[in-house]
């Protein structure tokens, strides 16, 4: 259904009761990925920001401009119910069966009082312990404590796999303001957040330095209680935090926190191994928790054995009869108990386990163990491996407690990783593609159905992303699904899905344009029409141009991009012109004299011809002897005469001028200083045997054609030279075209003068040979001859070629050649 053709929206299929996971063991396997989408229709619109955003998990999300007085407004507050009813939301679900007994907090009463005193006060603290130390059961106190010291109550959050304090802030605005389908811009996050009052406890914290002076900045009527670990990056110097330092439990309260645990009191022998315990472990509450669960599955043991001793065998008994009771676990077990734990639990319990480790520690919601392990009574492994220490909560779900998913690895729990994952995949594809499933319990197992995602093969993954990232979007946990999608987008193009992949990019792209990110969104876009303009998906390539067409409007009204991806764009225009103004730095030609300044110039770039610019700085001072900017513009007119088209290509070196001239006139500027330019070889010989070999040709011709006293094939190079009318050469003598000439080639003219229009064209027999230019370059207009001025007169019909003068004259006259006959004279 098209959200943007004003079509009526259809209504969410609420769910009237949580459907246990444990009816999935004998649900039917999950549908194919094209059909499992389309089987749910589960279309859910926010507002974000400015737009109107529409997730479809069957054609992909559209986003369309907020329509005028829709949204936008601030939300209420939530009440003292309303938060009592949401920090009971963000607690650990509760277990099936009996309520296990908490683990006393022990030890602890002088910094409960010194937290709570300092949190009443406005203050901020990091409390800062190893894992294990009992962080977590002290915010639970502290919690209890504080709930009537602020207005907005106290809030619990998770740090748990958050760098950045975006999510957070998010997560609190979610916790004060009733806003079910809205997430606000940056903006007015900021602005919404900052008015919060409240008594935050952030449990986990895993980030410092200037991420966290960002979050405590942004709510300044805020009182934290960070709850951190000691290889967590420190605060700035300018967070003014309080530090607050968690250590081990000395000896009588670790034999009382054992005794708690156990039920009973310790023997001699046991409280000797409390005490080595303690010295080993440095007094962490989490190890004698553990210990406690090793103690009491000892004595089940031997009460069990005691008990059997009393009964007398049956006649097919074949029991063996021995006394040995189990002995107290060694130093070693009990600094490390995770295998020795394990092997006394349920098969449930150690399935649940094998789960946990292939998921990377994140245990599953305790409804969905009996679909993974295929137990009825699956459920109820999570508190059996609670109460043995081997779990802890994080925020509203459990995970392996500091340091069990090491040692499970060792003992072979991980064995079985890529099976049990691609299990769990298939079984988050599907029940979080299911109607009854709202995205806010979605949104609850975000850690656990990312870990699947991680470990499944490329069509778990394909499949599992495709249904979850709809999911995710719908309860505006963005972070969980940018992530999904790009796996998806991984898993896709490994498994060859293109329509896939062009939705996992559509995603992408309607993702980074709801946050700003313009350039990542222009970027995602182009490349989901261009998949879908493959698949000729006429539908999903209008809804890309769409949101497409929203990101070239939001770049036009001046939106700030982020991040900046694009360069510099290039100097304006001069006034009066079209041309781009080029900024060539000129040497000065005299030593000694005042550094000139660069000068701009506004000749017109061509593609064709890149010229290196510099920042543009007008000249303060007049310039003396520089060199004048090259024009790197073609011929206006198209060369008619063979000289012309070899200038073109192997222009000549000109000459430095004698005198200053204004650097922003081509007219009066003088001839530009020789440059020092490459070729490669091989061009330059290319370029000089053809020279030759065209002058040759001409040379022939014209004098067979010309002059008839000259016999055809005599041997002597075909030269024309005319003079200049009116002056004569002195020292040279008329000759018939039979003398010899001096040697081999064509003799040298005599050198023009400097800075005259015949030195651009006539090299100077003085200079040493210039090597052949890399690039073509078109000389200056002054030097270039005019189509309509005068031309040089037609060759003599008697011509005969000149011989080098024995000395120089002191004051030359400068010759043309008239004919490209010379290869001296075109190179």
């Amino acid at each position: 259904m098209d959200r943007t053709q004003g079509q009526p929206e259809p209504v969410e299929r609420p769910a009237a009761a949580p459907v246990p996971a444990a009816t999935a063991a004998g649900a039917p396997a999950p549908a194919a990925p094209g059909s499992a989408p389309a089987a749910v229709a589960r279309i859910v619109t926010l507002t974000a920001g400015d737009f109107t955003l529409t997730v479809n998990p069957v054609d992909g999300s559209e986003i369309e401009p907020r329509r005028p007085g829709t949204g936008g407004g601030a939300p209420a507050r939530r009440d003292a119910a309303a938060r009592a009813a949401r920090d009971a939301a963000a607690r650990p679900p509760v277990l099936p069966g009996p309520a296990a007994p908490l683990p006393p907090l022990t030890a602890r009463d002088e910094e409960r009082e010194r937290l709570v005193r300092l949190l009443a006060r406005g203050r901020s603290v990091r409390l800062t312990g190893p894992a294990g130390s009992g962080r977590s059961s002290l915010l639970d106190a502290v919690a209890a404590d504080c709930g009537r010291l602020a207005p907005d109550g106290v809030v619990r959050l998770s740090g748990y796999g958050h760098q950045q304090p975006g999510e957070l802030l998010y997560a609190l605005y979610d916790a004060v303001y009733e806003a079910p389908r809205e997430r606000p811009e940056r903006t007015q996050l900021l602005a919404r957040v900052r008015d919060i009052g409240a008594i935050v406890l952030l449990d986990d914290l895993e980030m410092g330095g200037v991420a966290l002076d960002e979050l405590l900045r942004a709510t300044p009527e805020c009182a934290y209680l960070l709850a951190a670990t000691p290889d967590t990056r420190a605060p700035s110097d300018d967070s003014h935090l309080e530090e607050v330092f968690l250590g081990g439990l000395g000896r009588a309260d670790c034999v009382a926190l054992l005794e708690a645990g156990t039920g009973r009191a310790l023997t001699e022998e046991e409280t000797a191994w409390a005490g080595d315990l303690r010295f080993a472990s440095e007094g962490l509450p989490l190890r004698f928790v553990q210990a406690a669960a090793l103690l009491r599955q000892r004595d089940e043991r031997n009460r069990t054995r005691a008990e059997d001793e009393h009964d007398e065998p049956g006649v097919f008994d074949e029991r063996p009869r021995d006394a040995e009771v189990v002995a107290l676990p060694t130093l070693a077990e009990g600094a490390a108990p995770a295998e020795l734990l394990a092997s006394r639990v349920s098969e449930s319990a150690r399935a649940a386990l094998r789960i946990a480790s292939a998921l990377g520690g994140e245990l599953p919601h305790h409804a969905h163990l009996p679909a993974l392990v295929g137990d009825t009574h699956a459920d109820a492994a999570v508190a059996e491996l609670l109460g043995c220490g081997l779990l802890t909560p994080v925020g509203t779900r459990y995970r392996l407690a500091a340091g069990v998913l090491r040692q499970l690895e060792e003992a072979g729990y991980g064995d079985t990783a890529a099976e049990e994952a691609r299990t769990a995949a298939r079984h988050y594809a599907w029940w979080t593609g299911h109607a009854s499933v709202t995205p806010e319990r979605v949104a609850a197992e975000a850690d656990a159905v990312l870990a699947a995602l991680a470990g499944a093969d490329v069509v778990a993954a394909v499949l599992l992303a495709r249904t979850a990232a709809p999911a995710f979007a719908a309860s505006r946990h963005w972070e969980a699904w940018e992530r999904v999608l790009r796996s998806g987008a991984e898993a896709a193009r490994k498994a060859g899905e293109v329509a896939e992949q062009a939705y996992f990019h559509h995603e992408l792209g309607v993702l980074a344009l709801c946050e700003g990110r313009l350039d990542r969104a222009r970027a995602e876009l182009e490349a989901s029409i261009g998949l879908k303009g493959a698949l000729a998906d006429k539908r999903g390539t209008v809804a890309g141009r769409r949101a497409l067409a929203l990101v070239a409007d939001r770049e036009k009204a001046g939106v700030e991009v982020s991040p900046p991806l694009r360069l510099e764009p290039p100097a304006p225009a001069p006034a009066g012109g079209s041309a781009e103004a080029v900024t060539t730095v000129l040497p000065v030609a005299a030593p000694g004299a005042t550094p000139a300044a660069p000068v701009t110039s506004t000749t017109p770039v061509t593609p064709a011809s890149p010229v290196t610019s510099a920042s543009p700085v007008a000249p303060t001072t007049p310039l003396a002897a520089v060199t004048p900017v090259v024009p790197v513009t073609g011929r206006p007119d198209s060369p008619t005469r063979l000289t012309e088209v070899f200038e073109e290509a192997f222009p000549l070196t000109p000459k430095s001028a004698p005198q200053a001239a204004p650097a922003t006139a081509y007219t009066t500027a003088p001839a530009p200083r020789p440059r020092q330019r490459r070729k490669p070889v091989l061009l330059a010989a290319a370029g000089a045997l053809t020279v030759v070999a065209l002058g040759t040709v001409m040379a022939l011709a014209m004098s067979g054609s010309d002059d008839p006293r000259t016999p055809a094939g005599e041997d002597g190079p075909a030269v024309s030279s005319t003079p200049t009318p009116g002056a004569s050469v002195p020292g040279v003598s008329d000759q018939s075209g039979n003398d010899p000439a001096e040697g081999p080639g064509t003799p040298a003219p005599e050198a023009p003068a400097a800075g005259s229009p015949q030195s651009t064209l006539t090299p100077d027999p003085n200079q040493p040979p210039r090597p052949p230019s890399r690039k073509p370059v078109t000389p200056p207009p002054s030097q270039k001859p005019s189509p309509d001025g005068p031309k040089p007169p037609s060759p003599d019909p008697v011509t005969t070629p000149p011989t080098t003068p024995p000395a120089p004259s002191p004051d030359p006259t400068p010759t043309t050649t008239a004919t490209p006959a010379s290869p001296t004279a075109t190179l």
